[in-house]
């Protein structure tokens, strides 16, 4: 019998194990369920991740270690890089940058994506980075990289991969400033150091860990990246205007609540991919979509948006930022403990978080894994509280003080004095009461009941009364 029983045990145990691997829902489940139903699995994206903003973690993945070609979103570490040199101050956003003839030939090359630029023209650097953010300008991207490495273009693109290694990027290789090889562009950009013909190569999870950094360290780079269309250079003979390839952008063909960036790419050989970040309330979420459709349906440019816009609504409707812990006073495992700011972090709706005291720090137990090891943990400083005497012990007042004390008191409540009040009449009304005469020959009156119930609220009144002047005066 107990052999029968062990046996059903394991069968049962066989089961319960195989279910995760059929529990996770699949990509094109989550985005026709959001109402996308004509997607196609040709075009499922090859790889995927979202991320929290607050800490990265991983709130959904779909082979995000997948060795893939950025493209153009290759240029968000340039500009990354770009707004670290204006926070160290070697230029500013209205720094101008004088286009060289170079330049200007650079901007000519219609094999990749451009905007106009004339030698001789002064371009401030805001304007150079709306040509970069929105309609991807390769030109425009070599100007601000030339500005920040003095027109070193091999140690730009070192600088590129120190970052990454910096931040936490292990998978990630940059071999040109933009994502378009160096070859592409005809002799008149060579990083030196670089294979010409090198690709850039990242991961989902890499190019997740990039932007949470990037927004987090520069906030600012959102004023670029959300809008739907964005004039350049205007009031001038070199005005422009471009709508964003950001097509989940609101006001976009397939603008999201909440969507105010990145960025996108594209080529023959990443397919179409794009980054966004998204912000409802408190709660920002960064997602990342690579390999979606095939370089000969240049429709990819449409198809990615569906996939990233359900996934981002799954995951704020399963997710969002929360005070885990207000400051204050606490205890956690068996430790008085203090917080001096309130502790958030983005939690799964519908669970209760716990804390533990781990590291001399208080930690989120059952955190998720985080995009890289470099993020902030989920954990706060505290500072202990030592108990050497009871909470309310304390050295007694001086006589002085007590006076004091009671003279505050007998000062403040009239209440007070009402219930002293109360207690005397209600003790004055128990004794005006006829009394009834006992049973019998005896002469003894006892009291009524009405007498007795008086007299109780009355001496009740009183003690209350002596009670809270006490208290008062010696707390």
């Amino acid at each position: 019998m107990v052999k029968k029983v062990l046996a059903v045990i394991g069968l049962i145990g066989l089961f319960v194990g195989a279910i995760p691997a059929f529990a996770e829902e699949d990509v094109m489940e989550i985005t026709r369920n959001a109402g996308y139903t004509d997607v196609l699995e040709i075009n499922k994206p090859k790889s995927s991740i979202i991320i929290d903003g607050t800490n990265g973690q991983i709130l959904w993945n779909d082979n995000p270690d997948l060795p893939r070609e950025p493209a153009s979103i290759s240029k968000m570490m340039t500009v990354f890089l770009v707004f670290d040199a204006i926070k160290e101050g070697k230029f500013t956003l209205d720094t101008k940058l004088t286009a060289t003839e170079n330049d200007q030939a650079i901007s000519q090359l219609y094999a990749i994506s451009n905007s106009k630029i004339v030698a001789g023209v002064e371009y401030p650097v805001r304007e150079l980075l709306k040509m970069v953010t929105v309609p991807s300008s390769n030109v425009a991207t070599v100007m601000l990289a030339n500005a920040v490495s003095d027109n070193d273009a091999g140690a730009f693109v070192r600088s590129m991969n120190e970052k990454a290694e910096k931040i936490g990027m292990k998978q990630t290789t940059f071999y040109n400033c933009s994502g378009a090889s160096a070859i592409s562009f005809d002799g008149l950009y060579n990083p030196e150091g670089f294979d010409p013909a090198g690709s850039n190569t990242s991961s989902a999870r890499d190019l997740a860990t990039m932007v949470f950094y990037l927004v987090n360290d520069h906030p600012e780079v959102l004023e670029f990246t959300s809008q739907p269309t964005v004039t350049t250079m205007q009031g001038t003979p070199y005005e422009e205007t471009f709508e964003t390839y950001n097509y989940s952008v609101p006001g976009a063909r397939y603008g999201a609540e909440g969507v105010d960036g990145l960025k996108t790419g594209s080529g023959p050989s990443s397919a179409f991919n794009y980054i966004a970040t998204a912000k409802r309330g408190e709660t920002r979420l960064i997602e990342v979509i690579l390999g979606v459709g095939d370089w000969s349906d240049q429709d990819g440019e449409y198809y990615r948006h569906p996939f990233g816009n359900a996934l981002l609504e799954k995951a704020f409707n399963e997710y969002e930022h929360q005070l885990i812990l207000p400051k204050g006073r606490h205890t956690i495992d068996g430790k008085d403990i203090e917080l001096t700011e309130d502790f958030y972090a983005v939690v799964r709706k519908g669970t209760e978080p716990t804390l533990a005291i781990q590291d001399d720090q208080l930690v989120l137990n059952g955190a998720l894994e985080q995009a890289a090891d470099t993020m902030p943990k989920l954990a706060i400083d505290y500072q202990e509280i030592e108990r050497t005497k009871p909470l309310k012990e304390a050295e007694p007042p001086t006589l002085p003080e007590t006076l004091g004390q009671a003279a505050a008191v007998m000062k403040k409540p009239f209440y007070l004095l009402a219930i002293v009040v109360a207690g005397l009449v209600f003790l004055l009304v128990s004794v005006l009461l006829p009394a009834k005469r006992a049973s019998g020959n005896s002469r003894r009156k006892r009291s009524s009941f009405l007498t007795i119930v008086f007299r109780s609220i009355g001496i009740l009144c009183l003690l209350s009364a002596a009670g809270f002047f006490l208290i008062n005066i010696l707390k």
